[in-house]
């Protein structure tokens, strides 16, 4: 669903290999050895945009390509539920507080919903996507190799 593009940089004064991602220059992160970037890539995305959703940030689709695109970063599908959700509350400009009286739950469980670590129900982030006007659509290919 959500693939960013990352750039991936050795640094031989560093001994590490520098991450920066094309949607979000502010987000930059670091492997030591290159069998840790990708792990290392995903995480430091994941991280920055927990913070994206705490500021109430809207979160910028994937770019399509890129000149010197190194590595796509996928995104879990749980996560990218999530970034939909929080991008939807803010263009249909709906507080939380009016979101949960739809769903008939607390602002608690709203939180949980937008919290990219927490292991939120697809049916709860569908549901809450649906009462705002959006559906989903699931496609699965074949990678090749």
């Amino acid at each position: 669903m959500f693939n960013y593009l990352a750039t991936v940089e050795f640094d031989e004064e560093t001994d590490c290999y520098e991450i920066s991602f094309v949607d979000f220059p502010d987000i930059e992160g670091t492997a030591y050895c290159e069998e840790d970037i990708e792990l290392e890539a995903t995480e430091t995305l994941m991280t920055g945009l927990t913070d994206f959703i705490s500021s109430k940030k809207s979160i910028p689709l994937p770019s399509r390509s890129a000149e010197h695109e190194t590595l796509s970063v996928h995104l879990p599908i749980l996560c990218c539920l999530k970034i939909a959700l929080h991008n939807a509350i803010i263009q249909t400009n709906t507080r939380k507080a009016d979101l949960a009286r739809k769903l008939n739950l607390n602002s608690q469980q709203i939180d949980r919903l937008l919290d990219i670590e927490h292991a939120s129900k697809v049916d709860a982030l569908e549901q809450a996507l649906y009462l705002l006007g959006y559906d989903i659509n699931l496609t699965i290919n074949q990678r090749c190799n």
